[in-house]
């Protein structure tokens, strides 16, 4: 989707501020002994609230449509966490939040990490990196620039601090649909891939793992955790691209790592 015109951009920018609002609040009651079913049906209830549907919901994949508000990640899960009913929050677990919603039309889709109560010193970096190499990934979404100067910022900084980027999940446009062109991968090189056009909306993405970049998925088809048991982090933010200075529309990128 390109946004043509300042009623496009007004009403989008509302969606936007609609969905973080509600991020907000799931991220807010994250705390030791909450579960993350219990942060999913809050999510659907604010959802309710303010009369938006999420997008998430209803979503297909190989084992039937995704019947949750929201995608919750816990430590080595590192996207797609089904909300778990049995599993509380424990003192330094990672906890990853991933949702949006449909508002006239409008999609978002937009992704935070935060770690909870005594965060290890290696979760603590990872964290930092996390949301730091998608930060600077954004300053790239400017018109004439391509995917892979975005994905090589991504990949980059997340190397030079001795993690990974996953490769198999990426980035994407969005509006009209929760996925749309272009692909925007967490690695590439620069100059290559498709070429960024101003007032596209992308969603600019990355889960950075603290060990090998490789995945599997549970039975239930959508949780997918890393191989080797180690933690993973993921941050994402709705993009418009400019001429000169991109626009982060779903701004979360003050949020607190630790609560």
């Amino acid at each position: 989707m390109i946004i043509k015109n300042k009623n496009q951009k007004r009403e989008y920018l509302e969606a936007c501020q609609i969905s973080v609002e509600i991020l907000k609040q799931v991220y807010d009651a994250i705390e030791i002994g909450v579960s993350p079913i219990e942060l999913d049906i809050l999510a659907g209830k604010l959802c309710e609230e303010k009369a938006v549907k999420p997008s998430f919901f209803n979503v297909p994949g190989r084992k039937g449509i995704y019947g949750y508000n929201s995608c919750i990640q816990i430590n080595d899960v590192a996207v797609h966490g089904i909300p778990d009913a049995n599993y509380h929050i424990q003192d330094g677990d990672l906890v990853t939040v991933d949702f949006g919603i449909i508002y006239k039309g409008y999609f978002t889709d937009h992704c935070v990490s935060v770690g909870v109560g005594n965060v290890s010193k290696e979760n603590m970096k990872l964290l930092k990196v996390g949301r730091e190499s998608v930060l600077k990934s954004t300053k790239q979404a400017i018109s004439g620039n391509y995917t892979g100067d975005l994905g090589y910022v991504m990949e980059s900084e997340a190397r030079k601090n001795g993690f990974d980027t996953l490769k198999e999940y990426i980035g994407h446009g969005i509006g009209d649909s929760l996925h749309d062109e272009p692909e925007v991968p967490a690695y590439g090189n620069k100059g290559e891939g498709d070429q960024l056009k101003k007032g596209q909306v992308i969603c600019i993405e990355s889960q950075v793992v603290a060990g090998e970049p490789r995945v599997k998925t549970d039975v239930d088809g959508w949780t997918t955790r890393t191989r080797d048991g180690k933690n993973a982090v993921m941050f994402e933010y709705m993009v418009m691209v400019d001429n000169t200075k991109p626009l982060i529309m779903t701004p979360t990128q003050d949020w607190p790592l630790v609560k």
